[in-house]
């Protein structure tokens, strides 16, 4: 059920009128207005609860029922049982409260204050739960709700414990002597550590050995199995929240690992007893270093669980710019996919099309042929079928020999590559060898041959003169050695010639040794007749622009002749491309199909 802005303001101004009376009667119209707002709140947003909580702090209602606690319960309706309703409603609301605009003042002020009085009502139902004829268990009931209020409070506002342990009234209720009022402190402090791991390392040393105190007095000096049970667990959560404090204990309470397991074995909970004797055992140096490389270990797993933890939400972060990246990179291989099979398509349709032409046009040409067969004296027509008959022969024997080169030569490529290879090698040493000779000779002048021995020079000398008395020279005049000079100038102006020339041929022969082993080369590395393609003709068409334009030439004249009738070939050979005009070889030769365009 939600309420209207105006029922809310109603109540809030009600609430006002009746903490101004400031009286024991307004105590209970409080109390009900209280309950039954809250009631209706819970049902409502949580934001709403807060705002309404916020509003009862400001207005000055909670400030009434924290004061509201210290009222004599004798003029009070209810009693008792009201009053500890009130403290109950009261921890409720400065639970969960939120965001205040005095935020000190209700920390540090109001919430103490808060405290103070609870502890108060606390400690006037202990003396009254313990009379001094009877024992009233009512009170003890009423007693345990204040004290979980207390629990609530403090487990929101941890700061709060030492002013509790400072409190003469929690003071007078830890000095009473009655189990189930221990019992009731001992659970408090054991569902607050419980509640809150980090409490006892926040508590400070003042506080924390208050309450160690407390819980060994309780459990030295009464006999209550369920009081040394919840003393013996608050134990363990202490030490098992903050390690040092074994030394605390060990240096405070001397003796007592003994003093416990001699008065509480078998009494019920001797599994935690028996971790607790364990823990409050002298740590020897093995035990402390085994501790601290535990405590090392532990830290490490915080440390990698952390950066795990980052880790996980990078990569979740990053995850929608994966999934994008993928579904692009999925979108364009599916794109990629389809225009390739576009163009498969493409290429396949333009195939058959070229097919269906090629066939059309031979079937059209078979029917021209037999249509001027039809029309041919009979005594011509035997010479043409001849003539037919020996160009189909020609053709065969052609398409047989090219087949057979060509399987000899795949037979023959590795013996070739071989050649070529050796011929490489060759060549690269010979080169390399006349190198190192003219460097040799360049850096070493002095390695040249060497000089004519005496023997030698003797008879050399000796064969001249053999030679000179044997042939006698004649004597020549100046003008006939000006006419040998001449002569010998000009076979040496010759010899030189013929040396340019044979090197220029010699150059000449060398480049086109390089052509041919280039085309031997691209033959082959060419792919087979099945899939060569448009691309890989280009290698085999003529660089050189007039051997290119006389191949057309001759190709379309071929193509020209292979066109025209029959009876045009009669009594004619095949006529020189260079005799037919441009106008009839490119007559209809769109209509082919070229192997190039």
């Amino acid at each position: 059920m939600e309420w209207s802005e105006v029922n809310k303001d109603d109540v809030t101004s009600n609430l006002q009128s009746l903490v101004a009376e400031n009286s024991e009667r307004s105590f209970t119209k409080v109390l009900a207005a209280l309950s039954d707002l809250l009631e209706r709140k819970c049902v409502a947003d949580q934001r709403e609860l807060e705002r309404c909580k916020q509003e009862l702090y400001h207005s000055g209602v909670l400030a009434y029922c924290s004061a509201a606690l210290k009222l004599s319960p004798a003029h009070i309706e209810g009693g008792h049982a009201s009053v500890t309703r009130m403290a109950d409603i009261l921890s409720a609301c400065c639970v969960g409260i939120g965001p205040v605009s005095d935020t000190e003042g209700f920390r540090h002020q109001f919430l103490p204050s808060v405290t103070e009085h609870l502890l108060y009502l606390a400690h006037r139902l202990v003396s009254r739960a313990i009379g001094l004829f009877q024992r009233n268990p009512s009170m003890i009931r009423l007693f345990r709700k204040v004290f979980d209020s207390l629990m609530w409070i403090l487990r929101a506002y941890s700061h709060l414990i030492p002013c509790v342990l400072q409190s003469k009234h929690y003071e007078s209720v830890q000095m009473t002597e009655d189990d189930e009022v221990s019992a009731v402190t001992l659970m408090m402090w054991y569902n607050l550590f419980r509640a809150n791991s980090t409490l006892v390392s926040e508590m400070g040393n003042n506080p924390l050995t208050s309450v160690t105190d407390e819980v060994v007095y309780k459990m030295s000096s009464s006999s209550n199995p369920v009081i040394g049970g919840t003393a013996v667990k608050v134990l363990l959560l202490i030490i098992e929240q903050h390690r040092p404090c074994i030394r605390l204990l060990h240096k405070h309470y001397k003796g007592l690992q003994e003093l416990v397991w001699k008065d509480w074995r078998g009494k019920g909970f001797d599994s935690a007893l028996e971790l607790l004797v364990n823990q409050l055992q002298p740590e020897s140096p093995e035990k402390v270093s085994k501790h601290f490389s535990e405590e090392r270990a532990h830290a490490a797993c915080v440390i990698q669980a952390a950066w795990r933890a980052h880790q996980t939400r990078c990569r979740i972060k990053k995850l929608p710019r994966a999934v994008s990246a993928l579904q692009r990179s999925f979108r364009a291989k599916r794109q990629r996919q389809q225009e390739d099979a576009e163009r498969r398509r493409a290429e396949e349709e333009l195939r058959l099309q070229v097919q269906l032409r090629r066939q059309r046009a031979i079937r059209q040409l078979r029917q021209r042929q037999l249509h001027l067969m039809e029309i041919l004296p009979a005594d011509q027509v035997a010479r043409y079928l001849g003539e037919m008959e020996n160009r189909a022969a020609l053709l065969i024997q052609r398409v047989w020999r090219g087949h057979r080169e060509r399987r000899r030569f795949q037979q023959c490529r590795y013996q070739l590559r071989q050649h070529k290879a050796a011929v490489t090698l060759q060549r690269a040493i010979l080169s390399f060898l006349q190198r190192r000779r003219s460097r040799r000779t360049v850096l070493a002048p002095w390695k040249g041959p060497r000089g004519l021995t005496d023997g030698r020079r003797t008879e050399l000398r000796r064969q001249i003169e053999d030679h000179v008395c044997l042939y006698p020279s004649s004597v020549v005049s100046p003008e006939g050695t000006l006419e040998l000079h001449e002569k010998a100038q000009s076979m040496l102006q010759q010899h030189l010639a013929t040396r340019a020339s044979d090197r220029a041929q010699e150059q000449h022969r060398q480049a086109l040794l390089a052509q041919i082993n280039t085309d031997l080369e691209l033959l082959l590395n060419a792919p087979s007749l099945k899939c060569v393609g448009r691309e890989d003709s280009f290698p085999f068409l003529s660089r050189s622009a007039p051997v290119a334009m006389r191949a057309r030439q001759s190709h379309n004249a071929l193509l020209q002749n292979m066109r025209l009738p029959w009876w045009k070939t009669l009594g004619g050979e095949f006529s020189d491309p260079a005799s037919l005009s441009q106008k009839d070889y490119n007559l209809d030769c769109d209509s082919l199909y070229l192997g190039d365009s």
